[in-house]
């Protein structure tokens, strides 16, 4: 039996790409292998990764002066990656929002003058430093922000304007919303979260940018060199590839980003609102700047918060377990998740509020 799957990442996909994956995983378009055995030289499979960054490219509405690569490692690779190939001048500009905001900075550190310019943790990161009121560093190679806070529930509602390339990590939202791709020099993100299975992270790329990577840059973190490739230069992660293909033809076929992001608004509306007309759970994130992929709340008792997994789980309702940096509950509703599951949980929320109120 099927369940709902709420979690962060690894997370749910759509059940018709998964039913398709299936039809064609012994015998992957008439080659009669598995695209889990296919050589990634074959041209069936070319063919896999040139529709993928195509549909990336239609989706998201990339120009075409944009490099749009698959590549290994996951986000956080790329944190390393980011400075490698951008950080010409040795300074940077970091606003840190969570906890992977804060990973990205403390890489950064690694590589040169990473300056923090934004920090929410002074109210644990529940809200997004005013974008209007940054003071930027002169000559800063590029401005770094994490657009939607997986762990904490927050997200940008404005994209700063900076006088260096901003360059963000839109891991837990990419294609849940539209963005103009124009106003970023880079943007990337892991697909295990809204996209296809772990193992494949897209990055997308202002090519003026990426031309001379740092000269300790490992080969395989040099963008360029991925992009003169076609996202091939070794072995990809091939499966996850062509996932991401088919869940992008998915969106295409619902309707594309705007489309979709209607959706996610509505069901993210649903929960808050539920949530906010409660006696018992709590979202702690301010209003403005709430996320719609990710929605933690709490009961503000432990062992209760530790009852109602248990008890979810039970129902069909799974991976609503807090990061252990919050605590309590954290439903991510992302792009795959029906709004049939959204509301499932809030009858089981209302069920349990009654009867542990």
């Amino acid at each position: 039996m099927r369940v709902y799957n709420f979690s962060a990442g690894p997370s749910t996909l759509p059940l018709n790409v998964l039913e398709k994956a299936r039809e064609e995983f012994l015998d992957f378009a008439g080659t009669g292998m598995s695209v889990t055995e296919i050589s990634h030289r074959d041209k069936a499979f070319e063919g896999v990764v040139k529709e993928a960054e195509a549909l990336t490219r239609e989706l998201l509405g990339v120009p075409d002066d944009y490099a749009v690569i698959f590549v290994q490692g996951g986000a956080s690779t790329q944190f390393a990656a980011v400075p490698l190939n951008l950080m010409h001048g040795g300074k940077a500009d970091y606003i840190v929002t969570g906890n992977f905001a804060k990973k990205a900075w403390q890489e950064g550190q690694i590589y040169g003058e990473a300056n923090k310019i934004g920090d929410s943790s002074d109210k644990t990161y529940t809200y997004i430093p005013d974008v209007d009121k940054l003071q930027y560093t002169e000559g800063a190679d590029y401005v770094h922000i994490t657009s939607n806070n997986t762990i904490f529930g927050t997200r940008y509602i404005k994209f700063p304007e900076c006088p260096a390339p901003l360059v963000a990590d839109m891991s837990s939202e990419i294609f849940s919303r539209e963005v103009d791709v124009s106003k970023f020099g880079v943007i990337y993100a892991g697909a295990q979260k809204n996209l296809a299975p772990a193992g494949v992270t897209i990055v997308i790329a202002k090519r003026e940018l990426i031309q001379t990577p740092l000269k300790i840059c490992p080969t395989m973190l040099k963008w360029k060199v991925q992009d003169e490739n076609g996202s091939l230069y070794n072995t990809p992660p091939a499966f996850a590839i062509y996932m991401a293909g088919l869940v992008l033809k998915d969106l295409k076929a619902r309707g594309g980003v705007k489309a979709v992001n209607e959706i996610n608004e509505y069901k993210a509306g649903l929960l808050y609102d539920f949530i906010d007309n409660s006696a018992l759970y709590k979202n702690n994130v301010e209003r403005k700047y709430r996320s719609i992929m990710n929605v933690p709340f709490v009961t503000g008792d432990a062992e209760l918060d530790a009852k109602f997994i248990a008890e979810a789980k039970k129902s069909g309702l799974v991976s609503l377990k807090g990061h252990r940096l919050v605590g309590g509950m954290r439903a991510s509703i992302y792009n795959a998740m029906p709004v049939e599951g959204v509301k499932s949980l809030i009858e089981f929320m209302k069920k349990f509020e009654k009867e542990n109120a």
